[in-house]
């Protein structure tokens, strides 16, 4: 028997592999591409800005004495968040105590425009 071409079979071993190398390097890169455009979206997605309004806003409703106006005030909050951004903003007032030496209000802050939902609890202290 005539012996076959062995370094025409490397040739053509030695150009799969590499064919094989290639595809699944740019399976890999592309794959990496698609998770960080994904990861930098969710993080454009969060309204920091928004919740930090609300938050300053939400101090400074807690801050008025006279119950009435503040709830006007959260009712407005509410109905301006959901008109302007689309988002639910509530803001309600938890315990208090008033045996330490500062009065303080625990305030709670919800809010969620359908993408993001954001919970929040903080004690507003007012002196005495």
């Amino acid at each position: 028997m005539e012996r076959m071409n062995d370094e025409g079979q490397w040739i053509v071993l030695m150009g799969f592999i590499v064919s094989v190398s290639i595809f699944f390097l740019a399976f890999l890169i592309n794959q990496s591409v698609l998770v960080g455009q994904t990861t930098s979206e969710a993080v454009l997605e969060f309204p920091k800005t928004e919740i930090q309004d609300v938050r300053d806003i939400s101090s400074e409703i807690f801050r008025i004495e006279d119950n009435a106006t503040k709830n006007t005030l959260t009712d407005e909050l509410a109905l301006l968040s959901l008109t302007r951004s689309n988002a639910v903003s509530e803001l309600s007032e938890g315990d208090t105590d008033s045996n330490s030496l500062y009065d303080y209000r625990e305030v709670l802050i919800h809010f969620s425009n359908g993408i993001t939902a954001y919970d929040e609890s903080y004690l507003l202290f007012t002196k005495r």
